[in-house]
């Protein structure tokens, strides 16, 4: 079964700072059906404009992970983090027991574009953390490239949360496969391009649960930067 969740029915939030979009309810969007999918809680498309950003603010129990797309983000945190965040980057900071922190555009000039990702977490009131890494397009394209994961295996980011992240670019022809067992589902997130998953066409934005399936698809119809969340 293939569940499209198109871009066009997101919730979206618009200041003159930030344009926002919210695959589920989030802030002043809410939508009973739209939860969000086992322990993905949040994916918010956000396009944050030159020199501006969200402030100090607070958040506990969550396992927070950005992913830009372009332009660059300042990171700071109460953990004495600071950082930029740029395309290839991931970054993951454990909420715990307690962190404030403030992203903002690095440049006065260029707007940034990212996605930021919530997860709800196996342990709470755990010491916050944080961890940064840089994934390369050559390790990125044409097959799936795990990024976040419980372990920390293969050289993703360990998380406190059982959830598996990976990405993919896919040029126009190229496909990759995910195999699923009967207690797991995907999520699908199209972040640019266009692709086929399990026959069903998604574009930029869109996004798509699949369970009951033996296996997951994905064929690129244009250049396309993908993330698949297994659940």
């Amino acid at each position: 079964m293939l569940q499209l969740r198109p871009a066009h029915e997101r919730g979206h939030t618009r200041y003159a700072w930030l344009n926002s979009y919210h695959s589920f309810s989030f802030g002043d969007y809410f939508d009973p059906r739209q939860m969000g999918v086992s322990n993905l809680r949040v994916i918010n498309d956000d396009i944050i404009a030159p020199a501006g950003g969200f402030p100090t603010h607070g958040h506990r129990d969550m396992e927070i992970v950005t992913y830009v797309l372009s332009g660059a983000l300042q990171h700071k945190d109460s953990m004495g983090n600071g950082s930029l965040i740029r395309p290839g980057d991931v970054q993951r900071m454990s909420a715990g027991s307690g962190i404030r922190h403030s992203e903002f555009n690095a440049s006065q000039k260029e707007p940034v574009h990212l996605l930021q990702i919530w997860l709800q977490p196996n342990r709470r009131g755990v010491k916050p953390g944080y961890a940064q890494r840089h994934f390369p397009v050559v390790e990125r394209q044409g097959r799936l490239y795990l990024l976040v994961s419980p372990d920390g295996r293969d050289g993703s980011i360990s998380t406190q949360q059982d959830a598996c992240l990976y990405t993919t670019i896919l040029d126009k022809g190229e496909a990759v496969d995910h195999p699923l067992t009967p207690d797991r589902q995907v999520y699908l997130h199209l972040a640019s391009g266009s692709v086929q998953a399990n026959g069903e066409r998604l574009s930029a934005g869109d996004g798509a649960l699949i369970k009951g399936e033996d296996s997951v698809v994905i064929a690129g119809l244009t250049r396309s930067e993908l993330l698949l969340f297994d659940l």
